[in-house]
């Protein structure tokens, strides 16, 4: 009998570790996969970004040689002198600012009131009014460019700075609205109520208290609404006509002739144009993950 235990107690021994070894062989097998999957990913996602720095600093004729390389062997600058010595261009750049920047000031503006009022308030027709924001959100804005191109004209705001900013704003509002909405819901009652007892107005509440210590979920839509004024084309393409009020997306397009592209050129500018973007990312990225993730967690 007692042989016979010590057996069972062996082979049990034996079973276990087998299944421990199989799920740390299967962790690994799993890591390993995510790994490849990552980095074949990253490959997929980093080569083109590549390519067109790359090309960038490429005479046009190299850019599309056969065989292909990364790697130019007559390293030149002159597609980005062109650029930023030719006033037409460096309008672009100049619009696109003015509009990205106006309407992530604006945007905000708005959205901070709007969020303060579903986050804090009843009122008749909220939740009618959430459906309606979530709504727009979830239509596609292609859906919406002969409709706006007729109010534009008819507001005669066609070929003008106001007519690409209210369009933008209306675009990224209902998403600004829902995003400062869930971070004010992650803020505290008692700070507003704290500040009621000292005889804090509701809009003292909103601009001293909560504003302040908002800093995460004000980044993020602001970048976010930078970033979509800043890279969008087809509005920009429908509601201008003169060279200068033209985006720089518009302006590579306008690269493409009918007989030859400036892909250097085109190259040069996608560069120039990527980084205002990579600039804000960069030095406010830890706001930007923090105020993209905190509308999620119940605090």
């Amino acid at each position: 009998m007692a042989q016979d235990k010590t057996l069972a107690h062996r082979s049990g021994g034996g079973a276990g570790a087998r299944t421990g070894m199989s799920r740390a062989a299967r962790r690994r097998t799993a890591m390993i996969l995510t790994l490849i999957g990552l980095l074949v990913g990253a490959v997929f996602a980093g080569a083109p970004v590549l390519w067109m720095l790359s090309s960038s600093f490429k005479p046009n004729p190299e850019v599309f040689a056969y065989p292909p390389r990364f790697l130019t062997e007559s390293f030149t600058i002159e597609a980005y002198t062109s650029i930023l010595n030719d006033p037409r261009q460096l309008r672009f750049f100049f619009n696109s600012y003015l509009v990205a920047i106006c309407v992530a000031l604006l945007s905000l503006l708005v959205a901070v009131h709007a969020a303060y009022a579903f986050s804090r308030f009843e009122f008749p027709g909220k939740r009618l009014i959430n459906v309606i924001v979530i709504s727009v959100q979830a239509v596609p804005p292609v859906t919406l460019l002969i409709p706006y191109f007729g109010l534009i004209v008819t507001l005669g705001l066609y070929n003008r700075y106001p007519g690409l900013i209210l369009t933008y704003m209306v675009l990224t509002l209902p998403y600004a609205i829902i995003m400062m909405t869930g971070y004010f819901n992650t803020l505290p009652r008692e700070l507003d109520e704290a500040a009621r007892v000292d005889g804090t107005s509701s809009f003292g509440v909103l601009w001293r208290i909560l504003i302040p210590i908002s800093a995460p979920g004000l980044v993020s839509v602001g970048m976010y609404t930078f970033m979509l004024a800043w890279n969008e084309f087809l509005f920009a393409l429908t509601l201008t006509r003169t060279d200068n009020m033209r985006t720089v997306p518009v302006g590579i397009q306008m690269l493409m002739g009918q007989h030859s592209f400036d892909w250097n050129q085109m190259m040069a500018m996608s560069v120039l144009g990527s980084l205002p973007v990579l600039v804000l990312f960069t030095f406010f990225q830890r706001y930007f993950i923090g105020g993209m993730t905190s509308g999620a967690v119940k605090h």
